[in-house]
């Protein structure tokens, strides 16, 4: 009974090596020779000048919502339109219905003011 579970056991430490293995020889064979300048911040040009654990502005959360709801929206309209002729008047209403609920909640982030920045 065991010997069905061999070949699952082999794939999980192979699986194991092919990840565990390259970190190891990374760290142990990889030169460490940190200095001002490697150490020093990149891409943005300056220090970090506060926590990175402050609080964002709400609007960053409602544009988060809102790219969600397109993006939803998107992944479920592509399936829909190929097999549109399949599935008739009933997956045409269903869609309209569903498109009405996302464009409740783009208007109501629209009221929330997520489309305007200062």
């Amino acid at each position: 009974m065991l010997e069905n579970y061999l070949p699952i056991l082999l794939f999980i430490l192979v699986g194991l090596a092919f990840g565990i293995v390259p970190i190891m020889a990374g760290r142990l064979l990889a030169p460490n020779k940190p200095d001002s300048q490697k150490l020093s911040p990149y891409e943005c040009g300056f220090e970090a000048f506060e926590d990175a654990r402050m609080k964002f502005d709400v609007r960053y959360y409602l544009v988060a919502i809102l790219f969600i709801l397109f993006d939803l929206e998107i992944a479920f309209m592509f399936p829909w339109a190929v097999v549109l002729d399949e599935i008739g008047l009933f997956g045409f209403v269903a869609m309209v219905i569903f498109l009405g609920i996302l464009v409740v909640g783009f208007v109501y982030e629209w009221a929330k003011g997520a489309l305007e920045w200062e």
